[in-house]
């Protein structure tokens, strides 16, 4: 009897066992645990077939951990086997780990395949230097998507080539390979081309910049720059990406965002100037015009580029191009009718379509942002899908290829925690359980489609990220995420598992001195629906009872009120909250102000949904109680581009009020606009109603976007708010011809 319990015992413990995942990240697509452990010598014998280049790497990066020796034959702790090459079709990326009590086995068809499997080994290294065993077991592996990539800004703010490099290493690390390098924008131009010396001459320096917050428009009165890249650090941080099999991917903006280039030769825009590099963030009227001497740069610059770079994708933007010059423009509007275009975004076709023919005889292809489907996609071109996922939807369905990057899911200039406690940033809210839960497969695509989506892409625009360490910051940790998601095995249904390998791999960061967002110890808070109207749900990827918190303002101790149960919201107060460990404050503290009325956590419809970038929480953030910060678009706005906002609440019963309020915003430089108008309706059976108020863009002008209407005696089951949406963007406004955004937060009775 005791035999067989213990047999059973034995059983179970090894279930359990080989249940547990391993400390990696992205996780392997298939992982066998077996009984037994490879006891980590203090000398790793090398055998001397293995990849040099590659095992230098992992000298490198486990020179403080471990000593490395040569050795030949039995003797060897780490051999490698290469597959047979005939048997390798789409197998680039493929490798075998294979771990034994006295040996490790690594096996792939490349050197690729080989680098994937060292960045395996180093992660089971790093996770078991201290107990010094590694469980025996057996990897095979390879990603789902070939482009896992990762975007750098170098033109709002510039870094150096050895910072440019540190950025490389943490893609290596994570098991990405591409690194998209944006080095043109309107506030620089970051790259050496010869024949044009006045590009960095002229257009790598700015007479100041932006400062703070957008709305703020403040500048520091500091020149920046000359910043620029040489084209022998060019050569230098490519081969330094390709050591480390990472493609690097360089863009060059067109026709849009082409100031700095317009600065140094201002004939090839539509008007004669002057022009200077800009200061502000944001998008401008002045673009290349579409004339012979332009494509005959544009095509000068890319041979120089090309020359630089040996991608097969070469990055032409495409984003953000106003059309304002183009139809000033006699030349353009000639052009125009000379083609048979339909219109200056026929124009922005005929201008993509030239210089993709250019680029396509030069053996390469294009990708560029998904306004580049704008009047006709381009035969051979690329898509890179950011402003929701319907441009890399529509290049699927047509036979073009596609890397998806929804500024929703993949911007990581977006807030990553509670925007109080966060660094300034560009808006939005984009927390890691958000990247983990992103799906590169839009559902729309059926499985031939699906074959054309490459991969996923987070990107990094830096207005609001001064230095490095800020880098650092905004990547780490949500670049862990990306890499599950690129590799194909995130489960997002079991995502505080991936939150502990996060946790585990801060250790690793903390031996490299990075700076990485803590965001994820902090308390967060969700408002939820409650019976008497809403509660607030506290969270933390610690041991929820240690959250204390206060309901009056005050600061929260250790001797606070533990936390148990979501927190009854039934009327206007302040919840702080902070994580304990021992009586010691371990997080920092996030507060919550609550102003309720009579439809707070009421049941709220909307006709038309919120833009994906800017939908946190749906329509019921427009009624949680939380008044949106002006200062931040960070979750408490909803926006909506070119749309109007027609919102119907239930107020569960007939309800009197006098009084209705909501909030927009603006911000011209982001192609944020008031409201043009307002219609209040009221209604007893959500089928007939009748309006009760409506003002125009003047009264909602001279409130500043705080309205707050009296509506007389009201006693009714049902509100409707229709909030029209400024429409399109008039002349001499950034984003002039392109639809306006509006943003609404919270709409009150009392």
């Amino acid at each position: 009897m005791v035999r067989a319990f213990f047999v059973v015992f034995v059983l179970f413990s090894n279930l359990i066992f080989s249940q547990k995942k391993l400390n990696l990240i992205p996780y392997p697509q298939k992982v066998n645990i077996n009984e037994g452990f490879f006891t980590i010598p203090e000398i790793i014998m090398l055998n001397d077939n293995l990849p040099k280049s590659e095992t230098e790497y992992l000298k490198k990066r486990l020179s403080s951990s471990v000593k490395f020796q040569n050795s030949k034959g039995s003797a060897a702790n780490l051999v490698y086997s290469q597959l047979p090459k005939s048997n390798n079709s789409g197998m680039d990326e493929f490798y075998s780990l294979e771990i034994s009590p006295k040996q490790i086995q690594i096996k792939s068809y490349t050197k690729q395949g080989y680098f994937l499997a060292i960045q395996t080994l180093i992660q089971l290294i790093e996770t078991h230097k201290n107990d010094k065993k590694i469980p025996t077991l057996k990897i095979e592996d390879q990603p789902k998507f070939s482009w896992r990539g990762m975007h750098l800004d170098v033109c709002r703010h510039f870094f150096t080539v050895e910072e440019v490099k540190q950025y490389i290493d943490y893609l290596a690390m994570y098991k990405l390979n591409t690194f998209h390098w944006h080095l043109t924008d309107d506030q620089g131009w970051r790259i050496e081309i010869k024949k044009y010396p006045k590009l960095t001459q002229i257009g790598s320096k700015r007479k100041e910049s932006m400062i703070g917050a957008y709305v703020d428009n403040t500048f520091d009165g500091k020149p920046y720059g000359p910043y620029f890249y040489t084209q022998e650090q060019i050569k230098e941080v490519v081969k330094y990406a390709q050591d480390r099999h990472i493609t690097v991917v360089p863009e060059i903006e067109m026709p849009g965002h082409a100031l700095a280039a317009l600065s140094a030769y201002p004939e090839l825009a539509c008007t004669k100037g002057p022009f200077e590099p800009a200061t502000k963030w944001g998008v401008f009227d002045d673009v290349f015009c579409p004339k012979e001497e332009t494509f005959k740069f544009l095509e000068n610059v890319l041979d120089e580029v090309m020359g630089l770079f040996p991608s097969q994708y070469i990055h032409i933007g495409g984003d953000e191009c106003p059309k304002t010059r183009w139809k000033e423009c006699a030349h353009c509007q000639e052009l125009i009718k000379k083609n048979n275009l339909k219109d200056e975004h026929g124009l922005q076709s005929y201008f993509i379509h030239r210089i993709e023919k250019y680029v396509n005889s030069k053996g390469r292809k294009i990708i560029g942002w998904d306004e580049i489907l704008e009047g006709g996609l381009a035969p051979n071109a690329a898509v890179m899908s950011w402003t929701g996922i319907k441009g890399g939807v529509e290049a699927a369905k047509s036979g073009h290829f596609a890397v998806m990057t929804p500024g929703s899911y993949c911007y990581f200039d977006h807030y990553q925690g509670d925007p109080a406690t966060e660094p300034n940033a560009f808006g939005g809210f984009t927390p890691l359980d958000k990247v983990y839960s992103y799906n590169p497969i839009p559902e729309e695509l059926n499985a031939e489609q699906a074959k054309y989506i490459l991969g996923v892409q987070a990107n990094l625009w830096t207005e609001y990220i001064l230095d490095f360490k800020q880098v650092q910051y905004m990547v780490f940790p949500r670049l862990m995420a990306l890499s599950e998601v690129g590799w194909g095995t995130s489960d997002p249904k079991n995502y505080k598992e991936f939150e502990g390998r996060v946790i585990n791999q801060f250790k690793v960061l903390d031996k490299m001195n990075v700076n990485y967002a803590k965001s994820i110890y902090n308390v967060s808070g969700k408002v939820i629906a409650a019976n008497n109207g809403t509660a607030y749900e506290l969270s933390t990827s610690q041991n929820p009872a240690g959250i204390r918190y206060t309901v009056d303002g005050t600061e929260p101790n250790a001797n606070s009120q533990g936390y148990k149960n979501p927190i009854s919201v039934s009327k206007s107060m302040t919840i702080k909250s902070a994580y304990f460990e021992n009586g010691q404050l371990k997080s920092a503290v996030s507060s919550q102000q609550f102003m309720t009325s009579k439809t707070t956590g009421k049941k709220i419809t909307l006709e038309q949904q919120p833009n994906e970038n800017y939908s946190f929480g749906g329509a019921f953030t427009l009624v949680d109680g939380i008044i949106g910060n002006t200062r931040q678009l960070g979750k408490t706005w909803l926006g909506f581009q070119g749309k109007d906002v027609v919102a119907t609440i239930d107020l569960g019963q007939k309800t009197q009020f006098s009084e209705v309020y909501f909030n927009t915003l603006e911000n011209k430089g982001s192609w944020i606009h008031r409201a043009k108008s307002a219609q209040i309706f009221v209604s007893d059976d959500n089928k007939n109603f009748k309006m009760i108020k409506e003002i125009g863009k003047d009264e909602i002008l001279n409130a500043k976007g705080k309205i707050n209407l009296n509506v007389g005696n009201q006693n009714s089951k049902y509100i409707k708010l229709k909030i029209e949406n400024a429409g399109v963007i008039p002349a001499g406004n950034p984003g002039a011809d392109s639809k306006a955004w509006l943003f609404v937060d919270e709409i009150g009775v009392n």
